[in-house]
């Protein structure tokens, strides 16, 4: 039988703090809220009156349960009021010296059979811990900011932790409404594991004017679907927290550099660009602990990407390739209004694509996306063709053929010989050095990378890769073109991975490398990354969907370019290749989809 709590405190009423009172108080469990002054008890007061006024606004909470709640919490200054609570949970800032000193004094205060723990989202459990005498009563309860809203817990045992401590949590979990992951005492975790080691690389993606701030979030957002970009979200959090948890990861974590936090970061901090809780971070903001961003003049390295004018006029399009890809290219630009020519190889492949542009169209006026007349002009700008040699009057070049870097450069050389002067030629590669297929012309000025998402309809986002010697104006016409598509482009160099795959992959790896060390399930990895993070699907998941084939193939390439150790594919996704578990397309990957 769990144990019952009937009364919790809560030490520290910050944000954190503050919203475990919340979670504690809606769901019946007498609270005492513990400050260290009057002026900071004041202040945990009115976070949570405000928090409870606006689920009132918004029709979540009964103007009656919000009184019912502030009823059942007690507030004081000092630690002796917590002689006897059931269960004590620590929400203070992340020093393990601070921490110590409070579970020490707490040790002193509660009641034997007290459970203390820390909501720490870096720190050792264990070495806070042992600033007690009762060790095996001690655990990690971590909670997810927003605490009232975000369904994940980390309950976190470390190797001397009671099970009977374990199973009673997790029972309060349960009792709570939330979703917890039991796992042993490492940095990081689960969830800041995955996540920080993502945030870092885009900081430095960031820091090396690889990409805008902008074009950064975006990418993740439109092309991973995730609710905030990386550089919006360490803003969110607090670069200083950001800091202090990949500072603590580095040390406890195996010196891992990708966890090594970016010079920038440390810079930022030491000037007070915290994010939005000073009003400035990567962003800038209406005022201190306001979401409304404005514009800025001076934020680092901000306007380090921005484009030249000088777009070229594009009016007729040519697209080469028979493929999924190209189909939905053709189908994207011949909506936008413009004249496109479809070059395949031979005619069969031609009618198989004109017939696969048909039913995609078709489909849409279905579904309702699209009217019967807007469907007919667009068949009506399209022309079909078997030779290269129609596209000597068009204004851009979209190659979306096979991923072979041979036949990308033979196509190039012969499309230099044909297209006139001032053409933009377009690669759509997803994973090939751009400049590689630029050197096969005499132009490399004019080529650039247009990594459409699949489906090309449907997904919002364009990579535009620009490379060393690609001109603004090729750069600044493909963007314009993006725009005029009703895409979202963002322009990086060229580099392997780009922006999208470049951050995906490695925190896809990290998950495979934390599973093949026993640390935790997959069902508990991809738990904690939808609702901890609020990722659209788990790791686990994606990659059955992608494939693992593809996750290895693109790791590898990662992997070679930058030679970072933390980019080695995990020997677990290669062993599982090497198997033939490729994920959904084989019905077996990560799990067993078989029955679907």
């Amino acid at each position: 039988m769990a144990r019952e709590f009937s009364t919790v405190g809560v030490v520290g009423l910050g944000t954190m703090g503050a919203g475990i009172v919340e979670v504690f108080a809606r769901n019946g469990i007498d609270v005492v809220a513990v400050e260290i002054s009057a002026p900071a008890l004041e202040r945990g007061q009115a976070t949570l009156k405000g928090s409870t006024d606006r689920a009132v606004a918004k029709g979540k909470l009964a103007e009656a349960d919000r009184d019912a709640l502030h009823e059942r919490v007690h507030f004081a200054v000092g630690l002796d009021a917590l002689h006897s609570v059931d269960l004590v949970i620590e929400a203070v800032p992340e020093h393990l010296d601070l921490k110590q000193r409070i579970f020490a004094e707490l040790d002193r205060v509660c009641r034997p059979e007290t459970i203390l723990a820390t909501n720490t989202s870096s720190l050792s459990v264990t070495e806070i811990s042992v600033a007690t005498s009762r060790p095996n009563q001690v655990i990690g309860i971590h909670f997810f900011n927003p605490a009232p809203v975000m369904k994940l817990v980390e309950v976190v045992r470390t190797v001397v932790t009671a099970p009977e401590v374990v199973a009673d949590v997790e029972a309060l979990c349960a009792r709570l409404g939330k979703v917890d992951v039991t796992i042993n005492d490492r940095a990081g975790f689960i969830a800041n594991a995955l996540l920080f080691g993502y945030l870092n690389h885009a900081v430095a993606m960031f820091e090396s004017h690889y990409a805008t701030r902008e074009d950064i979030d975006a990418a993740m957002k439109l092309g991973c679907g995730l609710p905030m970009g990386p550089l919006a979200l360490m803003d969110l959090i607090g670069l200083d927290t950001a800091y202090e948890i990949l500072d603590t990861m580095y040390r406890r974590g195996g010196r891992d550099r990708r966890h090594a936090p970016v010079p920038l970061l440390k810079q930022m901090v030491t000037a007070g660009l915290l994010g939005r809780k000073s009003g400035r971070g990567f962003y800038t903001y209406e005022r201190p602990g306001s979401p409304v961003v404005v514009p800025d003049e001076a934020t680092p390295l901000a306007t380090d990407a921005a484009l030249a004018d000088g777009a070229r006029a594009i009016a007729k399009v040519g697209v080469v390739g028979s493929g999924t890809m190209a189909t939905g290219i053709i189908e994207v630009f011949a909506k936008a209004g413009y004249e496109v020519v479809s070059v395949t190889r031979g005619m069969e492949k031609s009618a198989k694509v004109c017939e696969a542009v048909k039913t995609s169209l078709n489909k849409g006026v279905v579904r309702g996306k699209l009217a019967e007349a807007d469907r007919d002009a667009a068949l009506g700008r399209i022309s079909w063709s078997a030779t290269l040699d129609h596209l000597a009057d068009v204004d851009l070049v979209v190659e979306a053929v096979v991923e072979e870097l041979s036949v990308k450069k033979a196509l190039f050389a012969s499309l230099d010989e044909i297209c006139k002067p001032g053409v933009v030629l377009a690669t759509t590669t997803s994973s090939l050095p751009v400049i590689d297929v630029a050197m096969a012309t005499q132009r490399p000025a004019d080529v650039v990378g247009l990594h459409f998402f699949n489906p090309a309809p449907v997904m919002p986002l364009v990579e535009v890769v620009r490379t060393i010697r690609t001109s603004p104006e090729a750069t600044a016409t493909a963007r314009a073109v993006c725009a005029a598509l009703g895409k979202t482009g963002v322009v990086c160099g060229d580099r392997s991975g780009f922006i999208v795959n470049a951050l995906l992959f490695p925190y896809l790896n990290d998950a495979v490398k934390m599973l093949e060390a026993s640390y935790s399930t997959a069902d508990d990895i991809d738990h904690a990354m939808k609702l901890g993070c609020g990722y659209p699907m788990g790791p686990f998941e994606l990659l059955d969907v992608v494939g693992l084939d593809v996750s290895l193939a693109i790791q590898r390439e990662l992997y070679l370019e930058l030679r970072e150790p933390g980019f080695a594919p995990a020997p677990l996704l290669e062993h599982l290749v090497t198997a033939g578990y490729l994920g959904r397309k084989t019905r077996r990957g990560f799990r067993d989809h078989s029955h679907r």
